[in-house]
């Protein structure tokens, strides 16, 4: 885990909390000591749990009596007790620095404990509701056994070998068959699953502010997650199966991904060996036509006769390579659009270095996107260039689009903002980093460095999707043994970028903390207020239904902040799969209307919307090309005042 002795010194204490001494008597609910030991038997390297793991013991029932009193006479007494000597916190410290690997897997443990403990807290306090929560999981615990061996019984009797219907779902983490055929794996799962149902509805109290809800709720998850039984050599079916069809090479295999991941400090996602921008990715020919300390700008050779007159420039995020919207044939957006007729110019952005740490958010307005589209008229001859700006590119864009409208600059004609948010107010889980103190570690790291080093950015949206990105490349590559897939998205994924430090301080505070951009004139930018209500350029906008990081209905919001006529499309899927979805693909969009004016809320748009079976692209070219003149020879590659300078992907998206 990257800087983790500096981590170690910014974990948040609780109130009263010491490191050391302590007793650890007292009871607690049955499922929270039961996922504890659980956890405490993965998370010990030799399965079991160090000292001071044991201060809760695991039991899967204790007398209502008993348990109703000791809750009631002595509950207050451990309370005290627990804020001023916190066991539990230790316990987890001792565990997770005892394995290896908390060099690799960025969970923040601390926070986790944190919110096991507020759970358990919580309990003392409702004696009464948490007395019924136990004997209710308790109930359907022995429940589920029993349906299980039932089941795995009458099978047995009636001599029949059908496999056992698998339960409705799409958990991948229990999708070998021994799962739901062996009643002891079966069992074992459904007691899993209910424990953590069980938990996180322990963290979902009405009477907590939203935010502690949403941030308890997050690290519950987290920990859940990481108590899954597959995570366990010993019991995951699939894993186990695997040693024996290998005569153990699939263990020896592991030990060796673990080693090398932990020589290099992190978990190995993908096969980084088996890609390559301008090998086997970012293939579409084009040339650099501008360069600049930030920018280089990327024209693509046409694939037509004909060509739309106004040309489109892309603005990829910068804290990712913009070969996301390129990466191969099949699935590039770039290729595409060079096939429907259109003129398009990349914005490739430069991997910012310490040497870069004073670049600003104004930087980024000039030498991006205002100094690229200068670059795109003087060799096209148009005299607007359409724009399209994806995640933090569309905020940066809608930024320029408001500070142009208050110059009553019309350089740009359409815009085409993707799962990009401008409304800061709902960010999903990504809010739980975006706190004050998370944001001053932030800031603190990036004035020892000079930027904010790519894995930091990375382990963050990594959590987001914890399941998918991190434990189940735990189980591949640890349990399984296998190498990391060779997966062109997940390539990218890990191909990140740094972030210039003073560029990126502005931005975390002015839209995830305080949120300035919505509001009229808070924001100055070169000298002018910003007012994104300004804005009159006609606007495609585009969400993801499943989006971790820009909820749908915040990217929706622009429908209610810009001035212009917004059309909104609803992508299946999330983030990158919900635009990276081109013709011929799975997925569906929901579309409305054009002619009807726009729902005045999100729920609303979405009840009005209709489902339409395959990629929302040609939705968007159609309305693109209303939008980009007519048709004739498109123009050269460059010009005299701008020479071609290399062949793309050009060398800023090759830095490492």
């Amino acid at each position: 885990m990257p800087e983790e002795k500096g981590r170690d010194k910014e974990r948040p204490q609780p109130a009263g909390g010491e490191r050391s001494g302590g007793d650890a008597a007292g009871p607690g609910p049955a499922g929270f000591d039961a996922l504890l030991g659980l956890w405490s038997a993965w998370m010990a390297p030799d399965g079991r749990a160090p000292e001071g793991a044991a201060a809760q013991p695991s039991r899967a029932t204790l007398p209502s009596d008993a348990l109703a009193g000791q809750f009631l006479a002595t509950g207050m007494r451990h309370l005290t007790k627990r804020l001023s000597q916190d066991p539990l916190l230790r316990a987890v410290d001792h565990l997770w620095n005892a394995n290896p690997l908390r060099q690799v897997i960025p969970v923040d443990w601390a926070e986790i404990a944190r919110a096991l403990r507020i759970v358990w807290l919580r309990s003392l306090g409702d004696p009464g509701k948490a007395l019924t929560a136990t004997i209710e999981l308790n109930a359907a615990l022995w429940r589920s056994a029993a349906d299980s061996w039932t089941e795995a019984g009458r099978r047995w009797l009636e001599g029949s070998q059908a496999a056992a219907t698998p339960p409705q779902g799409n958990d991948k983490r229990f999708a070998a068959p021994e799962w739901h055929n062996n009643p002891a794996y079966r069992t074992l799962k459904e007691a899993y699953l209910l424990a953590s149902d069980w938990l996180l509805r322990q963290g979902e109290a009405e009477d907590m502010e939203p935010a502690e809800r949403q941030r308890i709720g997050f690290h519950l998850r987290q920990f859940v997650d990481a108590t899954s039984p597959s995570l366990l050599l010993i019991s995951n079916p699939a894993a186990l199966r695997r040693a024996m069809e290998t005569g153990g090479a699939s263990v020896a295999d592991g030990t060796r991904n673990l080693m090398n991941d932990l020589q290099a400090g992190r978990l190995s996602m993908v096969d980084a060996s088996a890609f390559e921008p301008g090998r086997n990715l970012a293939l579409s020919p084009g040339k650099v036509v501008h360069r600049n300390r930030l920018i280089e700008l990327i024209q693509y050779a046409p694939t037509t006769e004909t060509a739309h007159a106004t040309p489109l420039l892309i603005l990829p995020p910068w804290i990712n390579k913009y070969y996301i919207l390129d990466l191969q044939p099949k699935n590039s957006m770039v290729r595409y659009l060079t096939e429907q007729g259109f003129t398009v110019f990349m914005v490739s952005w430069k991997n910012p270095d310490a040497a870069m740490d004073g670049i600003t958010i104004e930087d980024y307005m000039e030498l991006g996107p205002l100094e690229a589209c200068t670059v795109a008229r003087e060799i096209t001859g148009a005299a607007q260039v359409n724009v399209m700006g994806y995640c933090i590119g569309g905020t940066l864009l809608a930024m320029v689009l408001a500070w142009l409208a208050a110059k009553k600059d019309k350089r740009f004609n359409a815009a085409t903002l993707m799962v990009s948010l401008q409304d800061f107010a709902k960010v999903g889980d990504t809010a739980v980093f975006m706190e004050d103190s998370g944001i001053d570690l932030i800031e603190r790291q990036m004035m020892e460095r000079g930027y904010l080093d790519s894995r930091e950015m990375s382990n963050m949206f990594n959590l987001l999707r914890s399941n998918d990105l991190i434990w189940a490349n735990v189980v591949n590559n640890y349990l399984m043994g296998e190498k990391p897939p060779a997966f062109d998205l997940l390539y990218w994924n890990s191909d990140g970028t740094r972030m210039a430090r003073t560029a990126h301080s502005w931005y975390l505070r002015n839209t995830y903390r305080e949120n300035n951009l919505i509001v009229p004139s808070r924001i100055q930018l070169k000298g002018e207020a910003v007012d994104l209500g300004r804005i009159r350029n006609d606007i495609y906008a585009v969400g993801a239904e499943k989006d971790h990081i820009v909820p749908w209905d915040a990217a929706w919001r622009i429908t209610r902040l810009a001035g212009g006529k917004v059309r909104f499309v609803l992508a299946s899927s999330g983030h990158i799969a919900g635009i990276i979805n081109p013709p011929g693909g799975k997925g569906f969009h929901w579309t409305t209307d054009a002619s009807a004016p726009v729902p005045p809320t999100a729920g609303e748009w979405r009840l009005a919307a209709t489902q339409q079976a395959g990629s929302w692209w040609p939705d968007w070219a159609a309305w693109l090309a209303e939008r980009s003149g007519p048709r004739g020879a498109p123009p050269g590659l460059g010009n005299a005042a701008h020479p071609p300078l290399e062949d793309a992907p050009g060398r800023y998206v090759l830095e490492k």
